[in-house]
């Protein structure tokens, strides 16, 4: 040990004093600086800790706000569905009855103007008879005028004749 000391030219005195200084220094630290950093540094420890516990919660709350979106969006497509074939339904209902009007609106229309045209169809025989009956009358007129004279009435028989 005598080898050793003498080796490193280790003073005894030297030694305690700076293991004094040391102690105090350390101490000083501790209280000063390290107590209040030990302190910080464990209170950091715990809002890290805290933080990622919350991050956890938020990235559960994160991951049901997903499914009951999803769940939520499958609903909304399925009451789509439902309209869009309630929507169809209606419309070829409507088609339906509006097919049906128009196919009684037709048939009225027809059969309006059928009557119309008998009417118009009597009305025009009545004025072809009512002319016929006047030329008849008109010709029987004639007829009767000139077959009042005897002589005359021998001309068209002969003339009948030759005929």
């Amino acid at each position: 040990m005598q080898t050793l000391i003498e080796t490193f030219h280790l003073d005894w005195k030297l030694l305690i004093a700076q293991l004094i200084n040391f102690s105090l220094v350390f101490g000083v630290l501790y209280f000063f600086v390290f107590k209040n950093l030990f302190k910080t540094i464990g209170e950091r420890n715990t809002k890290i800790e805290k933080g990622l516990k919350d991050a956890e919660v938020a990235v559960l709350k994160l991951e049901e706000a997903a499914q009951e979106k999803e769940a939520i969006i499958i609903a909304a497509r399925k009451e789509a569905n439902e309209i869009m074939k309630q929507a169809k339904e209606l419309a070829e209902k409507k088609k339906a009855e509006t097919v049906v009007a128009a196919k009684l609106e037709i048939g009225k229309v027809i059969t309006e103007e059928k009557e119309r045209m008998r009417q118009e169809k009597a009305v025009v025989l009545e004025e072809i008879r009512q002319e016929s009956v006047d030329l008849i009358m008109s010709v029987a007129e004639k007829i009767i005028a000139t077959k009042l004279d005897d002589n005359h009435d021998q001309e068209i028989i002969k003339k009948m004749i030759k005929q």
